[in-house]
């Protein structure tokens, strides 16, 4: 086990930047580490008073701000185990996980509370706003009192702030999860799991000013939490949540303003702004041209590239890309042209991270670094391609399902392996390659296997294409839907009829350049976006019946 202990890294933070920024919920208030130091107290004062104890479960539902941030801290910095719930979650979910996490206190956003009020919460004593730390709901009226009245007063002294000590073998969290394939599991994430991450995000930055941060991606899932919150917090760095929904306009406008030190993003992000920012350029006019000339595109490339880069800020030292699998053909052209980014990989069950490399340090195309140093990794039972499951296992992996007994033995065998459901494999210079899931995965008539993610990254980088879902029939054949780029195809007064004929086209042109057992035999319009987990990757599991 590391040496580096959670809650002692948070202390230590508080104490160096006392009197600086810490979190500002953008467009709004900002408060010191001195400040969030004070609110925590007073939120152990609450715990107290419900009589909570170390490793009682308290929720946490509502979308990124100060005061989320503060109560996860005030949790896991009790010895209290924290319970991120995804505002995305249906009312019936969020209640569900509540009850069955046997949470004690639930804290939620006021539109959380008016989604789920009338549900019945079994264990929960008592409901607390995220506004204003206000009681929606109390059990015992004797317990209450008004934590946000007390934050305000009786200020703490930095020479007495000090925390009581918890060791990193203690519960922190539980993540639930809905994953592409399957319905909500609670994943237990230990204090030395979180701080794994920290460490290892802290450690390899190269960065020494704290700087600021913008908190976009959801805090409730793993990736975001650990290295726009966490890893930031123990960093120093002062921290902007948005809380609005991360629409491109909205996170380009705050990037300019913030001028972020790293920059945590998910890959639809970046394919959004490649097909509405770039492709458009390349597609017309003199760069079109130009960027076909030898020695002359270099010079283009890296124009792009510069503007790319300053589109995240001027001071962003890196984009970490993770949660979901980035288009091949964008990240080599991304690559071409200087844009500093690398692509990871993690799951909840690791909190998250497993493989990193800086895109400095040679990270192939495709590629999602090297396995972490706190890991081991092998490819279990490859085939002639050494393609097989990813196993991992050491100090950041989770120690199980929360009440799910049968599925915590599943996923290791008997030397303790964690076997992800990924596929993939390890080049000869230790480079982690994932082709997709095990259970995407199709089995060819002729017995070769097809990763639809593969197919689907090509047919999205073609024309008119937003996402695309490939599944196979009954005839055991290919069919690609695919949710068509509707504003482009306005834009450019494109019918529906000339759509299809483009669809068409395209599927032509992918199948000419794709082996035999992978061509598509028809490709469908689907009418709405693909429903999505809050990392970007589409829900398979709830169209597998839609080629039939």
């Amino acid at each position: 086990m590391i040496k580096e202990n959670l809650v002692g890294t948070i202390e230590k933070s508080i104490l160096k930047n006392w009197d600086n920024s810490c979190f500002s919920d953008y467009g709004g208030a900002t408060c010191s580490y001195g400040g969030v130091a004070a609110s925590i107290l007073k939120i152990h004062e609450l715990f107290k008073s419900f009589g909570i104890k170390k490793g009682d479960k308290i929720s946490l539902c509502g979308r990124n701000s100060s005061n989320w941030a503060i109560t996860y801290l005030a949790t896991v910095t009790y010895g209290a185990v924290i319970v991120p719930i995804l505002v995305d979650f249906s009312p019936e979910e969020i209640a569900h996980i509540v009850n069955h996490s046997d949470s004690k206190l639930f804290f939620a956003t006021d539109s959380v509370f008016e989604r789920i009020e009338k549900l019945h919460l079994e264990t929960a004593e008592a409901v607390v706003s995220l506004e204003n730390f206000a009681f929606f709901f109390v059990r015992d009226e004797e317990k209450k009192i008004d934590i946000a009245e007390k934050i305000k007063q009786e200020p703490i002294v930095k020479e007495n702030f000090h925390f009581e000590a918890i060791s990193n073998d203690t519960q922190a969290s539980i993540v639930y999860t809905s994953g592409t394939t399957g319905f909500s599991k609670g994943v237990m994430l230990t204090h030395n799991a979180l701080m794994v991450n920290v460490k290892f995000f802290v450690d390899h930055l190269e960065k020494d000013e704290p700087g600021n941060v913008l908190a976009f991606l959801p805090l409730a899932h793993c990736f975001g939490c650990a290295y726009d919150f966490l890893s930031q917090f123990a960093r120093g760095a002062h921290i902007y949540f948005l809380g609005k929904i991360p629409t491109p306009k909205v996170i380009l406008q705050a990037f300019e303003e913030i001028n972020p030190v790293i920059v945590v993003t998910v890959p639809l992000i970046l394919e959004k702004i490649y097909q509405s920012k770039i492709v458009p350029l390349l597609e017309k006019g003199l760069l079109a041209t130009l960027i076909k000339i030898p020695l002359l595109n270099r010079i283009i490339y890296s124009k792009i590239g510069t503007r790319i880069n300053n589109t995240f800020g001027s001071n962003h030292f890196e984009l970490l890309i993770g949660g979901a699998a980035f288009n091949p053909q964008i990240e080599e052209f991304f690559m071409k042209c200087g844009v500093r980014f690398t692509v990871g990989y993690g799951m909840t069950e690791c909190a998250p991270l497993i493989a990193y490399t800086h895109y400095f340090d040679g990270r192939p195309v495709g590629s999602c670094g090297k396995v972490i140093e706190y890991l081991q990794a092998k490819i279990d039972t490859p085939d002639e391609n050494g393609v097989g499951e990813i196993c991992v296992k050491g100090e950041n992996v989770f120690t199980g399902y929360y009440k799910m007994e049968h599925e915590t033995a599943e996923s290791f065998d008997g030397e303790g392996w964690f076997h992800t459901g990924d596929l993939g494999f390890i080049d000869e210079k230790g480079f982690l390659f994932i082709k997709g899931r095990i259970k995407s995965m199709i089995l060819s008539a002729s017995g070769q296997n097809i990763y639809p993610e593969e197919i689907e990254a090509r047919l999205n980088s073609m024309p008119y294409v937003a996402e695309s879902l490939v599944i196979e029939n009954k005839e055991h054949k290919l069919v690609a839907f695919v949710y068509p780029d509707r504003a482009k195809a306005k834009k450019d007064d494109i019918s529906d009829e000339k759509l299809l004929e483009i669809m068409e086209e395209n599927r032509v042109k992918l199948n000419a350049v794709s082996s035999s057992f992978t061509k598509i035999s028809d490709i469908k319009i689907h009418q709405e976006e693909f429903e999505k987990t809050s990392t970007k990757k589409i829900k398979r599991r709830l169209y597998q019946g839609l080629a039939d």
